[in-house]
């Protein structure tokens, strides 16, 4: 895992865009499309908004959720309503695959995995300060799962979920990390010491970038 460790989150957010606008051309000039996962929570928001500084080839660039709440259609609790909010008017041209939690959650599942590429070719993951990632959260039986790409959650923060599971994520090309904020430093130590014992530290992806602000790290 590389790790960069910047001042502050607004800092953490401009790097996590350059990075995400880096591997865009580096994946259209190779294979001529860029597929990219988002997680939910507070920091990607701004990263994706920061995204308008960048030069990107939206037009050959594929967006994914790594993780839903059910909650309403268009509601403030989806990530899709604040992924969606967030994008700059240049990403109008990307395709967009929103993450349904209508319906039979399993059923949505499958039809959410059948939309994946094989690999992803990046994924932003996000570290909450009890050690999860994605929706993938301690004590939950999705992090068992070992045959699917996508699983339907139990109940965390009063609301079930869909998450990729650890499958796609190890099979991604890259895996991206933005950790902000002092709650997360005892939960990002564990991530960087290889702790298996969180749900983050399962993550296998081969390759990973670690972007923490000073207060995350407790560093420079």
């Amino acid at each position: 895992m590389r790790v960069e460790v910047l001042p502050d989150a607004t800092a953490v957010a401009q790097r996590g865009a350059a990075i995400v606008a880096d591997r865009a051309r580096a994946a259209v000039a190779e294979r001529g499309r860029f597929a990219v996962a988002l997680s939910g929570g507070r920091t990607p928001w701004a990263m994706v908004a920061a995204l308008a500084g960048e030069d990107l080839p939206w037009e050959h660039v594929s967006v994914f959720q790594v993780d839903e709440r059910v909650a309403l259609d268009s509601g403030p609790d989806r990530n899709l309503t604040q992924l969606l909010a967030a994008l700059p008017p240049a990403a109008a041209p990307a395709e967009i695959a929103p993450m349904s939690v209508t319906g039979d959650l399993d059923d949505a599942a499958k039809a959410y995995a059948a939309l994946l590429p094989r690999r992803l070719d990046l994924v932003h993951l996000g570290l909450g300060p009890d050690g999860h990632t994605a929706s993938l959260v301690p004590g939950d039986p999705v992090l068992a799962v070992a045959d699917r790409d996508v699983a339907p959650t139990g109940v965390y923060q009063d609301r079930r979920r869909l998450t990729l599971t650890y499958p796609a994520l190890n099979r991604a090309r890259e895996v991206l990390w933005l950790v902000t904020g002092e709650d997360k430093r005892g939960a990002l130590r564990r991530l960087r010491d290889g702790d298996m014992a969180i749900p983050a530290g399962r993550v296998q992806t081969a390759v990973q970038v670690l972007v923490a602000d000073v207060a995350a790290a407790g560093e420079v």
